[in-house]
């Protein structure tokens, strides 16, 4: 009961006034890293549409699925998702000093770890939506895939 009401008063003088701008501020490296395991998904999935139209080998397509599946594992292809994160290393130093925010490590690894799990789900709808078993007509493979891409980003 003693601490409840300096610490309202704390709360509300010191920290509730900024809190909007702090959101603002760290959702522009947040945003630009999803918005970047969306672009990386999308242009994975139209490498294997491009790839499939030239081929037209159902097994290659498996294959290439297969290999999709794997993307939020690659370290390699989800390295520039993550770099969009780590901007936020930056803004994160000010608020420490400001607001004595610690662990700014977690912060980002968390968010990056969020990213991949959005990426392994994108994966794995997009190959429950789309399997290559299933497609009798290979004419239309790859306007399938298209749709379920889109379906995906969706």
């Amino acid at each position: 009961a003693t601490v409840s009401e300096p610490a309202q008063k704390c709360c509300t003088e010191n920290i509730q006034p900024f809190l909007t701008s702090i959101l603002e501020e760290l959702m522009g490296p947040v945003s630009s890293g999803f918005t970047e395991v969306r672009s990386l998904f999308d242009k994975e999935v139209n490498e294997i549409i491009q790839d499939f139209q030239k081929t037209n080998d159902m097994t290659r397509l498996k294959e290439n699925v297969d290999q999709l599946m794997t993307l939020p594992f690659n370290s390699v292809k989800m390295q520039p998702c993550y770099l969009k994160v780590n901007l936020l290393q930056e803004l994160l130093q000010d608020l420490k000093s400001r607001f004595k925010v610690y662990h700014i490590d977690f912060v980002i690894q968390r968010t990056q770890n969020f990213m991949q799990e959005l990426m392994e789900n994108a994966v794995y709808t997009f190959e429950q939506l789309f399997s290559p078993r299933r497609q009798a007509d290979s004419a239309k493979v790859a306007t399938t895939i298209e749709k379920v891409k889109l379906r995906v980003l969706k």
